[in-house]
């Protein structure tokens, strides 16, 4: 079944269920090749050949992306698993059935670029699941919160990654900006439908660990 049709199945199981069903999709995540229901965003661009040293630099943010939207598979699914509320339940599938668009995307570009995703992936997702689940257990307003906050820290690293790309970097470029549209978007939605304000010290706690992420996934 795909990615994306298993996630829609997800919003009407039981608990244990989910549980497995977020269990399948973490295999699917780490292991899978997913595949994106929207139309590459960088394919209309020219694959321009970079020098070497271009290549590497471009690729190592392409993997931390790559990193991100694993990231962001199991923190809406470790989410969704607990979530209370079938409303917000199907607000973060969706936007997770999006950031699987990112993630079919971001490995597109990392095979043209011929680098691989991030070893550490399994690592990577097992955390941000557990984390998604604990932050669910606070209830559906900290749960949205927590969408907040992790959507605008993305955004905010985006933007730096398109300073940072290779100016001839167009494909890559064209894929980042379409994600942080996306990104925006979620972070909107949640905070509409009643996100709480994440107290301190969590927002800096956040920050820290996704800079831990970032320098690790850039070469591993």
């Amino acid at each position: 079944m795909p990615q994306n049709r298993r996630m829609e199945t997800l919003r009407h199981l039981t608990p244990l269920d989910r549980l497995l069903a977020g269990a399948q999709n973490a295999l699917e995540t780490v292991l899978g090749r997913p595949v994106a229901e929207r139309p590459n965003p960088g394919q209309p661009q020219p694959d321009v050949v970079m020098d070497e040293a271009g290549r590497r630099h471009a690729a190592g943010l392409m993997r931390i992306n790559h990193v991100g939207e694993v990231c962001a598979q199991a923190l809406y699914v470790g989410q969704a698993t607990v979530a209370r509320d079938p409303a917000t339940r199907a607000q973060l599938l969706h936007a997770a059935q999006e950031e699987t668009d990112h993630l079919a995307w971001c490995a597109d570009r990392l095979a043209e670029l011929d680098s691989r995703p991030s070893l550490l992936n399994p690592f990577w997702y097992g955390g941000s699941f557990a984390i998604g689940a604990l932050a669910g257990l606070r209830g559906d307003g900290w749960n949205l919160g927590f969408v907040v906050e992790t959507e605008r820290q993305v955004e905010a690293h985006l933007d730096e990654h398109l300073e940072d790309l290779p100016a001839e970097d167009l494909r890559s470029r064209a894929i980042l900006t379409q994600m942080k549209m996306d990104e925006a978007r979620h972070a909107d939605q949640a905070e509409a439908a009643g996100a709480r304000t994440l107290p301190f010290p969590i927002p800096g706690v956040m920050s820290m660990a996704s800079k831990v992420m970032k320098t690790v996934a850039y070469r591993i």
